[in-house]
């Protein structure tokens, strides 16, 4: 399951991406819009511009902005920046590897195979899929309703 954080910033991002002059969007608006606390998106709006998603400007027309085109912000590098690991075992995370404790032997461990091919085609997905794709998803799920 995602952590609030994760679909905090995952809907701060969206948001951000939507805004079509991209200039600089206050963390108000943001907050307000979409119905996450100021303190917290603050925290992580920080997080965004320090792993170089995000940028802001201070000042009168301050705010936060995408820095890369919404096409390049994948949804698995917003997941690991802020969850961690996409796998549900230590022993398939490419990044994020231990060994099970309980584990015998790895090579022919069929709860690790089957596991490794959830994470693969799970990683697969969430970094074909862009912020860019989010929005068009949303606009044809709107078009059908």
């Amino acid at each position: 399951m995602l952590s609030k954080k994760t679909k905090y910033a995952i809907n701060a991002l969206v948001y951000l991406a939507k805004v079509e002059t991209k200039t600089p969007v206050l963390i108000s608006e943001i907050a307000e819009s979409e119905h996450i606390p100021q303190k917290f998106l603050e925290a992580i709006l920080l997080d965004l511009k320090n792993a170089g998603i995000l940028n802001s400007k201070k000042g009168k027309g301050g705010g936060y902005y995408l820095i890369k085109p919404p096409e390049l912000v994948n949804i698995a590098d917003i997941m690991r920046l802020f969850d961690g690991a996409i796998a549900y075992l230590p022993c398939v995370s490419f990044k994020y590897y231990e060994k099970c404790d309980e584990c015998k032997d790895e090579e022919t461990c069929g709860i690790r195979d089957l596991f490794s091919e959830v994470r693969a085609k799970t990683v697969s997905l969430l970094k074909e899929n862009s912020l860019a794709d989010i929005i068009k998803r949303e606009m044809n799920l709107k078009k059908e309703n």
